[in-house]
This record gives structure tokens, C-alpha cells and sequence, in this order.
């Protein structure tokens, strides 16, 4: 397992051509690293009513979970935004599901990036043992 970013941001930026955003024609690709270095991709999908569109993280982070993954070392968000763009509020929380302090690589089609951390871009999340610790109540 490498600490060279490079493979992680190409998959993202490729996955990126995929999306399927008639309405924004805002193309996002993302592609999330595993702990044991497997990466997972996805891009965005949207829908005519907008609630139902996916994310390009949530798309990847629901193809990694499916494949068995559930510790990631981090993520790579691709667009063609100048600066980067940031996910969501929504996919933050997402991402803090599996990994409360996950490195975020944002990345463009001009070849910027800016590093991230997940705890920085949403402090004070609501986390799994948030639920996990609490006692039960009648």
C-alpha cells in the first residue's frame, strides 16, 4: 500500500466521465481507498426530483460496503470546480460512518489539489458511538 495519492485521484477523475447529471451538469467522481488498499469508485447520479439523486462519495462508499470494505484511508473527490469542491454535508456524514478523521484529497480537472480532513470539514459529528454508548431507555 502506497502513500502516493496518484492512483486514488486518476480513478476519480475517470470515474467522473460516467456521471449521469442532465439537470446540474455538475460531473462528480469519487473513488475511496480501503485499509488494505482495494479502491472503490463512483460518480454522481441524478434525478428529476433531485432527492433521489446519489452522490458521487455516497455511490462509492455504498460499492465499497457491498464489496465487504469498512475501514477507508481516505478519498478522492474529483470535479471540474476551480477551486475544488467539497462534499456535501450529506456525504460528510456519511464518510464519518465508516471513518471519523478520513484524509480528503479534492481534486479538479486542472490539476489542483487540496488536502482535507474529514474531522475538519465537519466538526462535531454526529458518530456511530454517539448510538452505540447510550443506555437503553424504557
Amino acid at each position: 500500500m502506497s502513500d502516493d495519492p496518484a492512483r486514488l485521484i486518476e480513478a476519480a477523475l475517470a470515474v467522473r466521465l460516467n456521471a449521469y447529471a442532465p439537470y446540474s451538469h455538475f460531473l462528480v467522481g469519487a473513488a475511496i481507498e480501503a485499509e488494505d488498499g482495494q479502491i472503490y469508485a463512483g460518480c454522481n447520479v441524478e434525478n428529476v426530483t433531485f432527492g433521489l439523486t446519489r452522490c458521487a462519495e455516497q455511490v462509492a462508499v455504498a460499492r465499497a460496503v457491498s464489496e465487504g470494505a469498512r475501514r477507508f484511508r481516505r478519498i478522492a473527490i474529483a470535479t471540474d470546480a476551480d477551486p475544488p469542491a467539497v462534499p456535501c454535508g450529506m456525504c460528510r456524514q456519511v464518510l464519518v460512518e465508516f471513518c471519523e478523521d478520513l484524509e480528503i484529497l479534492l481534486v479538479n480537472t486542472q490539476g489542483a489539489i487540496r488536502r482535507e480532513r474529514l474531522q475538519a470539514l465537519l466538526p462535531g459529528a454526529f458518530r456511530p458511538a454517539d448510538l452505540l454508548e447510550r443506555e437503553p431507555r424504557p
